[in-house]
């Protein structure tokens, strides 16, 4: 099982390869342009693949950083410490930094790089399913503040993405849900056959069925490469990739980082975003209802979790960085398939579909 998906952007092009022993090919070390290579990861991941990676970067000068997991370490002190790190390894302007990890070290790995001097070259090692199929491809590179979620960041595309699938063994079973949450988002937005396809094998999925999750993320891929060769910068089209996003995140950043994993709350947001819809009459509740039924099969929740409050959350998507002069823009749908960017929704019927 193996693929190979082009983002391109012209010279900013690169490809996404998606196979079984990634982490061990000399492709990897290929990938380190200069003498010198930067490993970033996590203390879930590093114990699992950080000597299999610095094995295959054999012949260079490796240095390594280690932050603890979880997304409430993906913080400006982290990255103040990662930039030291590389200072310390006397990182030069042809050092290549490598994400090995979710996607909390995805995007801190790759803001490290859009500042190193300027900006050096990276490539992303996911290791988790909702990295391989959305937050490695893309170039969006940021760290969270107490106020919001990835406020402070750069578009920064990496030189490769690796996604090696004998990864998904190891991880946890809550993460592959989470994961999968992403790739129904993919085909919530625009693939209403795909939809279809993800219900039809829902159950395999969870069970992590090898063959079915090598199609699952092929497709998401394929489909987020599209969108981000036509709209890198998010000035259109690329919007739509957030949709539960504006709920997912303030429901986040409410919990502090320490609650709802990100897929979790985006699986809470796409039902927001889809009950919202319908109350506007913009699609139908059949809909919202099978988005609903799928997600619940995925064992993904659908509720907005105990003690949030409405206005504290509607607060919070104002800092949605969709938002204009802190008035909301959504992505809502017409339907399975069918999304778009809505703005002028008025905060009652925000706060309705939130309560």
């Amino acid at each position: 099982m193996s693929a190979t998906i082009a983002v391109e952007l012209g010279a900013e092009g690169y490809e996404v390869r998606v196979g079984k022993g990634l982490l061990d090919s000399p492709q990897l070390a290929a990938l380190v342009a200069g003498a010198q290579a930067f490993v970033l990861s996590d203390g879930n991941v590093a114990p699992l693949y950080l000597d299999r990676v610095c094995q295959s970067l054999a012949g260079k000068h490796v240095s390594t950083f280690v932050i603890p997991a979880g997304e409430q370490e993906k913080t400006l002190y982290r990255f103040g410490e990662a930039m030291q790190a590389l200072a310390e390894a006397g990182a030069s302007r042809d050092v290549t930094v490598l994400a090995l990890g979710g996607g909390v070290v995805g995007d801190l790995a790759g803001f490290v790089s859009a500042c190193w001097m300027r900006g050096v070259r990276f490539v992303q090692l996911p290791t988790t399913l909702l990295a391989m199929v959305d937050s490695s491809v893309g170039g969006k590179t940021a760290v969270d503040l107490p106020a919001g979620k990835n406020l402070v960041g750069a578009f920064h595309q990496p030189a490769a993405v690796l996604a090696d699938l004998a990864t998904l063994s190891t991880l946890p079973a809550r993460e592959l849900r989470a994961g999968l949450a992403e790739v129904v988002k993919a085909a919530a937005i625009a693939d209403a056959d795909f939809f279809a396809w993800l219900e039809a094998n829902a159950e395999g999925l969870v069970a992590g069925d090898e063959a079915l999750l090598e199609h699952a993320i092929s497709t998401s891929i394929a489909f987020k490469a599209g969108v981000v060769s036509r709209d890198e910068r998010e000035r259109g089209e690329r919007m739509l990739l957030n949709l539960g996003h504006t709920f997912g995140h303030a429901i986040e950043t409410a919990q502090g980082y320490g609650g709802l994993l990100h897929g979790e709350a985006v699986a809470v947001g796409m039902v927001l975003a889809a009950t919202l819809s319908a109350q506007l009459g913009m699609a139908s509740q059949e809909d919202t209802a099978r988005l609903r039924a799928l997600l619940t099969r995925l064992g993904l929740p659908t509720a907005v979790p105990a003690g949030l409050e409405a206005n504290e959350l509607l607060a919070r998507m104002r800092l949605d960085k969709k938002a204009v002069s802190g008035n909301l823009r959504l992505v809502l749908w017409r339907g399975i398939g069918r999304a778009e960017v809505v703005q002028g929704v008025a905060d009652e019927a925000v706060l309705r579909a939130l309560a």
